[in-house]
Protein backbone atom coordinates (compact mmCIF):
# COMPACT_ATOMS: atom_id res chain seq x y z
CA UNK A 1 0.00 0.00 0.00
CA UNK A 2 1.31 3.52 -0.75
CA UNK A 3 2.37 5.48 2.29
CA UNK A 4 -0.05 8.23 3.28
CA UNK A 5 1.41 9.09 6.68
CA UNK A 6 4.81 9.91 5.18
CA UNK A 7 4.00 11.43 1.81
CA UNK A 8 7.05 11.00 -0.44
CA UNK A 9 8.87 13.87 -2.00
CA UNK A 10 8.22 13.94 -5.76
CA UNK A 11 11.81 14.67 -6.71
CA UNK A 12 14.70 12.22 -6.83
CA UNK A 13 17.17 14.75 -8.16
CA UNK A 14 20.15 14.49 -10.50
CA UNK A 15 22.26 15.45 -7.48
CA UNK A 16 20.92 12.43 -5.56
CA UNK A 17 21.85 10.18 -8.46
CA UNK A 18 25.33 11.68 -8.73
CA UNK A 19 25.93 11.00 -5.03
CA UNK A 20 24.80 7.39 -5.35
CA UNK A 21 26.85 6.90 -8.54
CA UNK A 22 29.96 6.88 -6.35
CA UNK A 23 28.91 3.45 -5.03
CA UNK A 24 30.79 1.65 -7.81
CA UNK A 25 31.11 -1.72 -6.07
CA UNK A 26 27.40 -1.75 -5.29
CA UNK A 27 26.47 -0.97 -8.90
CA UNK A 28 28.82 -3.69 -10.13
CA UNK A 29 27.19 -6.15 -7.70
CA UNK A 30 23.76 -5.28 -9.06
CA UNK A 31 25.10 -5.64 -12.57
CA UNK A 32 26.38 -9.17 -11.96
CA UNK A 33 22.96 -10.22 -10.67
CA UNK A 34 20.87 -8.49 -13.30
CA UNK A 35 22.62 -8.64 -16.67
CA UNK A 36 22.63 -12.45 -16.81
CA UNK A 37 18.82 -12.43 -16.68
CA UNK A 38 18.30 -9.99 -19.56
CA UNK A 39 17.92 -10.57 -23.29
CA UNK A 40 19.24 -8.65 -26.27
CA UNK A 41 16.50 -6.00 -26.60
CA UNK A 42 16.17 -4.32 -23.23
CA UNK A 43 13.90 -1.58 -21.91
CA UNK A 44 15.55 0.15 -18.96
CA UNK A 45 12.93 1.86 -16.80
CA UNK A 46 14.46 4.73 -14.84
CA UNK A 47 17.88 4.99 -16.50
CA UNK A 48 18.93 8.05 -14.50
CA UNK A 49 22.41 9.18 -15.54
CA UNK A 50 23.14 5.90 -17.30
CA UNK A 51 25.34 4.21 -14.70
CA UNK A 52 23.67 0.84 -15.33
CA UNK A 53 22.98 1.56 -19.01
CA UNK A 54 26.70 1.23 -19.75
CA UNK A 55 26.48 -2.47 -18.87
CA UNK A 56 23.81 -3.02 -21.53
CA UNK A 57 25.42 -1.33 -24.51
CA UNK A 58 26.90 -4.55 -25.89
CA UNK A 59 23.35 -5.75 -26.64
CA UNK A 60 21.31 -5.47 -29.79
CA UNK A 61 19.13 -2.62 -28.52
CA UNK A 62 18.65 -0.58 -25.35
CA UNK A 63 15.60 1.64 -24.82
CA UNK A 64 16.49 3.90 -21.88
CA UNK A 65 13.64 5.73 -20.16
CA UNK A 66 13.44 8.33 -17.44
CA UNK A 67 10.92 10.92 -16.28
CA UNK A 68 13.63 13.59 -15.94
CA UNK A 69 14.47 15.36 -19.23
CA UNK A 70 17.86 16.35 -17.81
CA UNK A 71 18.76 12.68 -17.36
CA UNK A 72 17.77 11.81 -20.92
CA UNK A 73 19.84 14.67 -22.31
CA UNK A 74 22.85 13.55 -20.29
CA UNK A 75 22.57 9.92 -21.29
CA UNK A 76 22.28 10.86 -24.97
CA UNK A 77 25.44 12.93 -24.70
CA UNK A 78 27.28 10.34 -22.61
CA UNK A 79 26.67 7.51 -25.09
CA UNK A 80 26.34 9.50 -28.30
CA UNK A 81 28.45 6.99 -30.25
CA UNK A 82 26.11 4.05 -29.55
CA UNK A 83 23.53 3.73 -32.31
CA UNK A 84 21.80 0.85 -30.49
CA UNK A 85 20.70 3.20 -27.67
CA UNK A 86 17.33 4.95 -27.83
CA UNK A 87 16.51 7.28 -24.94
CA UNK A 88 13.13 8.85 -24.18
CA UNK A 89 11.37 10.81 -21.48
CA UNK A 90 8.68 8.37 -20.39
CA UNK A 91 6.82 7.30 -17.24
CA UNK A 92 6.37 3.55 -16.79
CA UNK A 93 2.80 4.15 -15.63
CA UNK A 94 1.79 6.27 -18.61
CA UNK A 95 -0.65 5.32 -21.37
CA UNK A 96 2.03 5.68 -24.04
CA UNK A 97 4.41 3.15 -22.48
CA UNK A 98 2.85 0.14 -24.28
CA UNK A 99 3.75 1.84 -27.59
CA UNK A 100 7.33 0.70 -26.92
CA UNK A 101 6.25 -2.73 -28.13
CA UNK A 102 7.22 -1.47 -31.59
CA UNK A 103 10.86 -2.06 -30.58
CA UNK A 104 10.06 -5.74 -29.89
CA UNK A 105 11.84 -5.85 -26.51
CA UNK A 106 12.47 -9.20 -24.86
CA UNK A 107 13.18 -7.85 -21.38
CA UNK A 108 12.68 -4.91 -19.04
CA UNK A 109 14.89 -3.86 -16.15
CA UNK A 110 13.81 -1.58 -13.32
CA UNK A 111 16.43 -1.05 -10.61
CA UNK A 112 15.45 0.87 -7.49
CA UNK A 113 12.75 2.71 -9.43
CA UNK A 114 9.43 0.89 -8.90
CA UNK A 115 9.15 2.30 -5.37
CA UNK A 116 9.14 5.82 -6.88
CA UNK A 117 6.03 5.08 -8.98
CA UNK A 118 2.72 5.72 -7.23
CA UNK A 119 0.77 3.21 -9.33
CA UNK A 120 3.22 0.33 -9.38
CA UNK A 121 0.48 -2.07 -10.54
CA UNK A 122 0.03 -0.11 -13.75
CA UNK A 123 3.78 0.13 -14.25
CA UNK A 124 4.21 -3.64 -14.03
CA UNK A 125 1.22 -4.18 -16.34
CA UNK A 126 2.77 -1.78 -18.85
CA UNK A 127 6.14 -3.52 -18.74
CA UNK A 128 4.47 -6.89 -19.23
CA UNK A 129 2.42 -5.51 -22.13
CA UNK A 130 5.50 -4.72 -24.27
CA UNK A 131 6.90 -8.25 -23.90
CA UNK A 132 6.00 -11.47 -25.63
CA UNK A 133 5.57 -14.82 -23.85
CA UNK A 134 8.79 -15.73 -22.08
CA UNK A 135 9.83 -12.09 -21.79
CA UNK A 136 11.55 -11.10 -18.56
CA UNK A 137 11.20 -8.21 -16.11
CA UNK A 138 14.06 -7.80 -13.64
CA UNK A 139 13.53 -5.72 -10.51
CA UNK A 140 15.58 -4.57 -7.57
CA UNK A 141 13.37 -2.88 -4.99
CA UNK A 142 13.83 -1.77 -1.37
CA UNK A 143 12.67 -4.49 1.01
CA UNK A 144 10.60 -4.60 4.20
CA UNK A 145 8.12 -1.89 5.11
CA UNK A 146 9.48 -1.87 8.67
CA UNK A 147 12.57 -0.10 7.29
CA UNK A 148 10.55 2.77 5.80
CA UNK A 149 11.76 6.06 7.29
CA UNK A 150 12.72 9.67 6.55
CA UNK A 151 15.36 8.70 3.97
CA UNK A 152 12.75 6.73 1.98
CA UNK A 153 10.35 9.64 2.17
CA UNK A 154 12.95 12.17 1.02
CA UNK A 155 14.05 9.90 -1.83
CA UNK A 156 10.47 9.76 -3.08
CA UNK A 157 9.69 6.16 -2.08
CA UNK A 158 6.01 5.34 -1.87
CA UNK A 159 6.66 1.95 -0.29
CA UNK A 160 9.06 -0.90 0.37
CA UNK A 161 8.41 -4.48 -0.75
CA UNK A 162 8.36 -8.07 0.41
CA UNK A 163 8.43 -11.19 -1.74
CA UNK A 164 4.69 -11.57 -1.11
CA UNK A 165 3.86 -8.07 -2.39
CA UNK A 166 5.97 -8.60 -5.52
CA UNK A 167 4.31 -11.99 -6.09
CA UNK A 168 0.90 -10.28 -5.99
CA UNK A 169 2.02 -7.69 -8.54
CA UNK A 170 3.35 -10.48 -10.75
CA UNK A 171 0.21 -12.60 -10.56
CA UNK A 172 -2.00 -9.63 -11.43
CA UNK A 173 0.09 -8.92 -14.53
CA UNK A 174 0.29 -12.51 -15.82
CA UNK A 175 3.87 -13.04 -14.68
CA UNK A 176 5.58 -15.75 -12.68
CA UNK A 177 8.61 -15.41 -10.41
CA UNK A 178 11.55 -17.10 -12.11
CA UNK A 179 14.17 -16.14 -9.55
CA UNK A 180 14.21 -14.13 -6.33
CA UNK A 181 16.39 -13.42 -3.34
CA UNK A 182 16.89 -10.79 -0.70
CA UNK A 183 20.23 -9.00 -0.84
CA UNK A 184 22.37 -6.73 1.33
CA UNK A 185 21.74 -8.21 4.77
CA UNK A 186 24.20 -5.82 6.44
CA UNK A 187 22.42 -2.87 4.85
CA UNK A 188 19.17 -4.04 6.47
CA UNK A 189 20.54 -3.18 9.92
CA UNK A 190 22.13 0.06 8.77
CA UNK A 191 18.91 1.25 7.15
CA UNK A 192 16.91 0.26 10.24
CA UNK A 193 19.27 2.27 12.45
CA UNK A 194 19.03 5.29 10.15
CA UNK A 195 15.23 5.09 10.12
CA UNK A 196 14.43 4.08 13.70
CA UNK A 197 17.30 5.25 15.90
CA UNK A 198 19.05 8.19 14.23
CA UNK A 199 16.02 9.44 12.24
CA UNK A 200 18.38 10.52 9.49
CA UNK A 201 16.94 12.48 6.56
CA UNK A 202 19.61 11.36 4.07
CA UNK A 203 22.58 9.06 3.71
CA UNK A 204 25.88 10.86 4.03
CA UNK A 205 28.59 10.52 1.41
CA UNK A 206 30.75 9.03 4.15
CA UNK A 207 28.21 6.28 4.82
CA UNK A 208 27.91 5.50 1.12
CA UNK A 209 31.69 5.40 0.65
CA UNK A 210 32.34 3.21 3.71
CA UNK A 211 29.59 0.76 2.78
CA UNK A 212 30.72 0.56 -0.85
CA UNK A 213 34.42 0.11 -0.19
CA UNK A 214 34.45 -1.88 3.05
CA UNK A 215 31.24 -3.90 3.16
CA UNK A 216 30.08 -4.64 -0.40
CA UNK A 217 33.13 -6.55 -1.71
CA UNK A 218 32.97 -9.19 1.05
CA UNK A 219 29.20 -9.25 1.47
CA UNK A 220 28.52 -9.72 -2.24
CA UNK A 221 30.79 -12.79 -2.31
CA UNK A 222 29.19 -14.29 0.79
CA UNK A 223 25.65 -13.72 -0.46
CA UNK A 224 26.53 -15.28 -3.82
CA UNK A 225 27.29 -18.49 -1.93
CA UNK A 226 24.33 -18.30 0.46
CA UNK A 227 21.55 -15.76 -0.24
CA UNK A 228 20.25 -14.32 3.04
CA UNK A 229 16.66 -14.72 4.29
CA UNK A 230 16.32 -10.94 4.59
CA UNK A 231 18.04 -7.82 3.25
CA UNK A 232 17.79 -4.15 2.51
CA UNK A 233 16.75 -4.96 -1.06
CA UNK A 234 14.91 -7.63 -3.01
CA UNK A 235 16.07 -8.95 -6.39
CA UNK A 236 13.41 -10.57 -8.58
CA UNK A 237 13.29 -11.90 -12.15
CA UNK A 238 9.73 -12.22 -13.49
CA UNK A 239 8.73 -14.12 -16.63
CA UNK A 240 5.68 -13.48 -18.78
CA UNK A 241 3.47 -16.53 -19.10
Amino acid sequence: MPRTDLAPSPDYTVEDQQRMSKAKNYFDWQGRLVTRELGQRVVEVGCGLGNFTRLLLDREMVIALDTEPACIERIKARYADHSNLHAFVCDAGSRVFPDLSRFRPDSCVCLNVLEHIEDDHQAIHNMAAVLGPGGVIVLIVPAFEVLYGPIDRNLGHYRRYSLDTVRKLADDAGLRIRKSNYMNAVGFFGWWANARIFKREAQSEGQIEFFDQRIVPLMSRLEAMAPPPFGQSLFVALEKR
